[in-house]
């Protein structure tokens, strides 16, 4: 794989690596949902939660009676992983023995001299008297010469099918994502529709819970028997281009042995019929009227598959995105929105949660710096020490985690590129993340999309100090705070706007004499506040950079600030600081002006952020993450 496109190769490497440990699949299993992951991973996984849930699309998992070892096998992927592993233990091994191949396999002391034009095959001396003779033949060399391009032609093509087939996959991954958005949706308006009725209805809602699920799985086992089918294919044709590949790279006489194997798998697949559509029946829950105690129905919908678009000649048709479905319709207009839907889903009030401890596995955390939260309800927690973000509910159940790697995943994988500590996480008006840190070389700030793939990336100023970065989604500029000079002299502190391109636009806060900002935020009203770590303060500007106000000021009292550290606003505007040095989260007004104290009984709050229903997320120096539902 080390010729491989880099971006053909990272998608290969996202489907083959389990979302627990972030790795290439160990002894991989195959959950009843068809999600994927290494039987260790499970197995660490099962004993902390009871019941298991799937850590991909959260449908609680009944183990067999052995346990995790007894589940499937995922032998595709296994198999997958085991390939590429070998072929980057061979990237490295062919460099060290070139001509490995230089001798006759009939003659083993004799070395291949000509090629054979008439059988197309490199042969020896002894070759050549006894069955060859009278045949055309030509130097390797000039064999070599003539054919490299067709040879290279062939892996050409061989990538744009494999890139075809990897579209395909893709399509499926979305088509899974709608299915579980579906999936939550109508099982909200079966749980809404309950609590709008009497208790007696407990055993339809179970039933008609059980019938949305049995709906659900057989969708995803459609999607996954059509991504193993598709990954087989995948994996013969990318074995194909990886030996033709390295046989180049290695010399004349291993690719003129080996070009009939190449030419054969990728005229199997010119040829081969584009895989076909999956058609999903996602069901539609129907309230009922009528004055009997049942809530309603659940019925799948059938349909039509989506026809195969062509795709230029010789390369096969590229694989039909699979039909998506409409949002399914729930005969009632409430708890629609994103921000103000039914915020009382359920009879009792939830209760705040903490969970998190130091360490590197999940829900373990080396310093958890920075925090935000999507309009879907996902935490993404800034890991500084492991190096890596991490997704949670807004119930504290891990989801995935995914390295703050600054390139590609393969180029990792093949050649150990460092990973980038980040100190904070913010999200942007299309709904990917933006995260500033640092490797051993340099400091970064890269944007990523919600399941961890590099989209962009640029380069900040090399400083020691903490940054923080937030997004002003109206303009779609990128702020973050910089801090120069050295650990114990700071010169000073500033707000550094850029477009998503690395291209600064302004630079805001000098004149104010900030020292240390550490956090920063943007209101819904496109007003920048900075939290400055060693002047005690917060720093609030228009949407312009220019200066408005400033509060806060040392001491412990109401009001005043202690080392500041998070920032973030609540819809009304109010203005919430994580008071490190007086362990406590305080809230303001608009205005600055002191409101109440959120919590005092933390140790050393660190990073805050608002979930779109209210709940606040607060991260701790001790590597613990709270949400509050009710403060």
């Amino acid at each position: 794989m080390a010729a491989a496109p880099s971006s053909l190769g990272t998608q290969i490497c996202e489907e083959l690596s389990c979302s627990i440990c972030l790795e290439l699949f160990t002894r991989p299993k195959v959950l009843p949902c068809q999600h994927t992951f290494c039987q260790d991973c499970l197995q660490d996984l099962a004993s902390r939660r009871v019941p298991l849930q799937c850590p991909n699309c959260r449908q609680q998992v009944r183990l067999p009676p052995q346990g995790v070892a007894t589940l499937p096998d995922n032998l595709m992927a296994a198999s997958m992983c085991e390939r590429l592993q070998n072929q980057a233990t061979l990237s490295g091994e062919t460099k060290e023995q070139p001509q490995s191949g230089n001798r006759c396999s009939f003659h083993p002391s004799e070395v291949l001299k000509v090629y054979c034009k008439q059988c197309h095959i490199p042969v020896c001396d002894q070759c050549l008297e006894e069955t060859h003779d009278d045949h055309r033949t030509t130097t390797i060399k000039k064999a070599a010469q003539e054919r490299s391009s067709t040879v290279q032609a062939s892996i050409n093509e061989g990538r744009n099918i494999l890139e075809s087939y990897l579209s395909f996959i893709r399509s499926l991954r979305g088509e899974e994502k709608t299915l579980n958005e579906q999936k939550q949706q109508r099982d909200n308006s079966i749980i809404q529709a309950y609590n709008q009725t009497v208790q007696k209805l407990t055993e339809n809602k179970d039933l008609l819970l059980s019938e949305s699920q049995q709906n659900h799985s057989k969708n995803l086992e459609k999607i996954q028997t059509e991504r193993d089918r598709v990954l087989a294919d995948l994996n013969e044709l990318s074995a194909a281009c990886d030996r033709a590949e390295q046989e180049l790279q290695q010399g004349w006489v291993e690719f003129l042995s080996q070009q009939t194997a190449l030419t054969e798998v990728v005229g199997k697949y010119r040829g081969k019929a584009a895989p076909t559509p999956v058609q999903t029946q996602p069901a539609v829950f129907q309230p009922t009227d009528t004055p009997v105690p049942v809530l309603g129905h659940v019925t799948a919908q059938s349909l039509p598959s989506a026809p195969i678009p062509a795709a230029p000649a010789p390369i096969p048709a590229a694989p039909a995105p699979i039909p998506t479905a409409p949002a399914a319709s729930f005969g009632t207009a409430r708890g629609r929105g994103h921000h103000h839907g039914n915020q009382r889903q359920w009879e009792h009030q939830p209760q705040n949660v903490t969970f998190g401890k130091g360490g590197s596995g999940i829900e373990q955390f080396q310093d958890a710096c920075g925090v935000t939260v999507s309009e879907e309800g996902e935490i993404f927690v800034a890991d500084w020490g492991n190096k890596r973000i991490q997704v949670f509910t807004l119930q504290g159940i891990f989801v995935r985690q995914f390295p703050t790697i600054v390139s590609s995943p393969l180029t990792q994988f093949l050649f150990g590129e460092q990973k980038m500590k980040p100190h904070d996480v913010t999200l942007d008006g299309k709904g990917n993340l933006w995260v500033v840190g640092k490797t051993h070389p340099g400091e970064f700030a890269v944007q990523y999309n919600k399941q961890g793939r590099v989209l962009g990336k640029f380069d900040l100023q090399k400083t020691r100090w903490f940054r923080g970065v937030a997004v002003d989604t109206r303009r779609n500029h990128i702020l973050i705070t910089q801090t120069t000079g050295d650990l114990c002299n700071p010169t000073h502190g500033e707000v550094l706007v850029f477009r998503p391109d690395g291209t600064l636009v302004r630079t805001v806060g000098q004149q104010q004499g900030m020292e240390n900002p550490h956090y920063i935020t943007v209101d819904g009203e496109g007003n920048i506040l900075v939290s400055d770590y060693d002047n005690n303060c917060v720093y609030v500007y228009n949407e312009d950079g220019q200066f408005l106000f400033q509060f806060g000021g040392e001491g412990s009292g109401e009001g005043q600030l202690d080392n500041p550290s998070g920032i973030c606003t609540d819809r009304a505007g109010n203005i919430i600081v994580a008071d490190n040095g007086n362990r406590r989260v305080e809230m303001f007004d608009k205005t600055g002006g002191f409101l109440k104290h959120i919590t005092t009984d933390m140790r050393a709050p660190q990073a805050v952020a608002m979930a779109t229903k209210g709940q606040l997320v607060v991260t701790d120096v001790y590597n613990t993450v709270s949400i509050f539902h009710n403060y």
